[in-house]
């Protein structure tokens, strides 16, 4: 039965993945300035540039993600910017305690999107994807 499944789930993890990524990239562009102000707030070096990159993964690589073209290495470059900017925007050990639970939650939150990720860099989009129909 759950062999069945596979492409379905396969397809249902790659959207819900792409869900949190793709409405922040359009979040981004919309707010440019504000999210260029929040990056350095972090002291984040080049903050335009960043928020160019972040918009760029979380839009674009979202995007892939969803269709599952070059949906590995789209995956892979995800799961790269989220472990780097977790520990960046979600720092639990450096805010004041009545931020740490909100912060740890976050940090581990993406933690697991990232082994989410990886388990898509392993094993592939699914048989329902841009991918596997160029295979074909």
């Amino acid at each position: 039965m759950l062999n069945s499944l596979q492409n379905p789930f396969s397809l249902l993890g790659r959207a819900l993945i792409a869900l949190l990524f793709i409405p922040a990239g359009f979040s981004k562009i919309a707010g440019f300035a504000g999210t260029v102000g929040y990056i350095a707030s972090k002291g984040v070096p080049l903050p335009e540039v960043a928020a160019a990159i972040a918009i760029a993964v979380e839009l674009g690589l979202g995007l892939l993600l969803l269709v599952g073209f070059q949906a590995r290495w789209a995956a892979l470059g995800i799961a790269i910017f989220t472990a780097v900017i977790t520990f960046i925007f979600h720092a639990y050990w450096n805010v004041p305690v009545d931020q740490v639970m909100m912060q740890k939650q976050a940090f581990f939150k993406n933690i697991a999107v990232v082994g989410g990720l990886l388990t898509i860099v392993a094993w592939g989009p699914g048989a329902w994807s841009v991918d596997a129909k160029l295979k074909g």
